[in-house]
């Protein structure tokens, strides 16, 4: 049964408090079933994850959505659509939306959350010649119908239109400042840099935020009708950026990620966090992809058996390296290892599994661990997962199991885990989802309250 977007409750939230839901729930309807759709959320994982492997490998670049951009650069890449497991993938793909009220006409609109950009955009009417595309979700935006309105003056706000963000430019028509973003697949979105409020329902609080207005979005395939605009929850940078944090001045972000398909939403919190923080995280930053959130991954266990590290398994930050790094990343949904660390991941839970009959996978299949089990008999129970972070440590310990390690797909169980190239970790939102996370960059801690919003 197909579920209407627009008759999903979006409750009243305090100030600095918005609704998220799942993006499955908007777009299943689109797939036969639900193994149709996680396939293809599994290829632009895929394709998320091999991006941010380009950012990493190019730390200068800029990340948008995970997407590496360069201004006004018109050349393709030969890796911009990739195919994975029959399905066409592209980069501009997020896990989840959140509810926002724009202007003083306080437009409904649904915007992807994404951690690892510092970008906020929306469709901006009036557009530029047919350069919108058509949102099934919610009303267009119209700058003009909004009384708090306004573009950024290049002349008195220069600093911010040629400093703030590397991608922004003056016009020299109007001192207006503009933005043309060209993704790798060459989906583009481009128009103005303007400011106006978000208003938190419960309370009517209207806070001013910097956002582009963006104009003509018509290029490409890869925007979606079920949102109309992209919201980056990059890392805070202090006295700049223009993240939702960076702008709300918050050290403070919480959130909870929505399981698939569930019609009950989560939050997104800013300033406080309703989840407790037992169990954290260091957050340990790297300049060079300011915008990501990274922890340090200190030991893995299978039930009680420790994984050894390796010593590739590390990034250099500034004049030390941290073993075991990693980024948490909620635009990608399988957790990946570095390749020699996975290897021997995936050979001791084999080791640890008892009872169940592993199966052959299919030759360049993205799984390598599968087991079939008899549906009409007890649940089955796969080894739990361990993660520490910075030492061996109850206070540092993240446990995971069942649907956190283990993916039902086709008819069979595989390992929610996979390789990569990278020496560093990719936390994603399959082993992250009903668990309350809290950002807190003051304290440099990522908290999990274990099953909080379940």
């Amino acid at each position: 049964m197909s579920i209407d977007p627009t008759k999903l409750p979006n409750p009243p939230m305090p100030s600095y408090t918005l609704t998220i839901y799942n993006l499955d729930l908007f777009e299943k309807s689109k797939f036969k079933n639900y193994d149709s759709l996680l396939e293809s959320r599994l290829a632009n994982c895929q394709a998320r994850a091999n991006h941010l492997a380009s950012i990493l490998e190019n730390g200068s670049a800029i990340s948008v959505n995970g997407t590496l951009i360069k201004p006004h650069d018109e050349r393709e890449s030969k890796g911009a659509r990739e195919k994975v497991t029959g399905t066409t993938a592209t980069y501009l793909v997020g896990q989840y939306v959140a509810f926002f009220a724009l202007g003083t006409e306080q437009v409904k609109s649904y915007l992807v959350i994404d951690t690892g950009s510092d970008l906020v955009w929306w469709q901006c009417g009036p557009c530029y010649k047919n350069g919108c595309y058509k949102q099934k979700n919610n009303p267009l935006y119209i700058s003009t119908n909004s009384k708090t309105y306004g573009k950024l003056d290049c002349l008195v706000e220069s600093r911010n239109c040629e400093i703030t963000h590397k991608e922004y430019e003056c016009s020299p028509y109007g001192n207006t400042c503009i933005y043309d973003y060209k993704y790798l697949d060459g989906t583009r979105t481009r128009g103005v840099i303007a400011h106006d409020v978000i208003t938190f329902v419960l309370d009517q609080k209207q806070v001013s935020i910097v956002f582009g207005c963006g104009k003509d979005q018509t290029h490409g395939k890869a925007f979606s009708g079920q949102y109309s605009g992209i919201a980056g929850l990059g890392r805070r940078e202090i006295g700049g950026g223009n993240s939702l944090p960076s702008q709300f001045e918050a050290d403070i972000m919480s959130m909870c990620l929505p399981g698939a398909l569930s019609p009950k939403g989560s939050t997104l919190s800013f300033h406080t966090t309703p989840f407790k923080k037992t169990t954290s995280a260091t957050l340990v930053q790297d300049f060079r992809f300011a915008s990501a959130y990274f922890v340090n991954l200190y030991k893995v266990f299978i039930n009680d058996r420790e994984v050894p590290m390796f010593p590739s398994f590390s990034r250099n930050f500034g004049n030390y390296a941290t073993r075991g790094s990693s980024i948490v990343d909620t635009g990608t949904f399988i957790t990946r290892f570095p390749k020699d660390f996975y290897t021997v991941f995936s050979y001791t839970f084999r080791l640890q599994v008892r009872g169940i009959p592993m199966i052959d996978v299919p030759p360049g299949s993205v799984y390598d661990t599968c087991y079939k089990v008899n549906t009409t008999g007890p649940d089955p129970h796969f080894p739990v997962v361990k993660m520490y972070f910075g030492s061996e440590s109850p206070n540092n310990l993240l446990l995971l199991a069942q649907q956190r390690v283990m993916l039902y797909i086709n008819g069979v169980f595989c390992l929610a885990f996979m390789p990569w190239d990278q020496n560093i970790a990719l936390i994603g939102s399959n082993q992250l989802q009903g668990i309350g996370l809290t950002f807190d960059t003051a304290a440099n801690t990522l908290s999990f309250d274990l099953d909080a919003c379940n």
